[in-house]
């Protein structure tokens, strides 16, 4: 197979696409690469006026090279082949959702330094146990998260998971698309 596409060869694909220079942008995609992206690197850095970053659909295992990134407001990394969210601590000022549906998830420790994080999608993962799931309870904002097909969700009744649930997140106004009503 073909060496991974690196972010810079696909800023630079993104930059012919949109005639536009990735440095002075608010929104960029960079989804569905071929041949896939598979590292974050300190490339991304450079993109300072970026507030939404799509990284979706490509083979990324960690999270990394986002430091710089200090507008950022949205970030996806669904489908890839992250493990955890250890990386993310850097953007706690700013980021306000977090796509990271249909990755291998099973720790979420760096959710709990999230301070602005409105909205988590982390459904079609692996977290299995409450602890790990009450990680979410912590930033003071979150309102909206999508969870359905992790083994926790998936190895209760919906209407217990639900009710588990509102307990244990009191500030949840959002679940997997359903308004919360108490």
């Amino acid at each position: 197979m073909s060496k991974p596409t690196t972010i810079k060869d696909a800023l630079a694909r993104w930059e012919d696409r949109n005639k536009q220079e990735a440095v002075s942008a608010a929104d960029i995609g960079l989804q569905f690469q071929y041949p896939p992206i598979e590292k974050m690197d300190a490339t991304l850095s450079t993109l300072v006026e970026c507030q939404k970053l799509s990284l979706s659909s490509n083979m990324i295992e960690k999270i990394s090279g986002i430091s710089g990134m200090k507008n950022l407001r949205i970030l996806s990394l669904a489908r890839n082949y992250l493990k955890n969210l250890n990386g993310i601590e850097s953007l706690a000022e700013t980021l306000e959702e977090l796509w990271v549906s249909y990755n291998n998830i099973e720790k979420i420790k760096p959710i709990e330094s999230m301070k602005a994080l409105k909205v988590l999608y982390i459904s079609q993962n692996v977290i299995k146990d409450w602890a790990e799931f009450m990680r979410m309870g912590v930033p003071p904002g979150l309102g909206e998260i999508t969870f359905c097909g992790n083994p926790l969700y998936e190895n209760m009744d919906p209407a217990n998971f639900l009710a588990e649930t509102v307990k244990r997140l009191p500030n949840l106004k959002k679940l997997d698309g359903e308004p919360i009503i108490r």
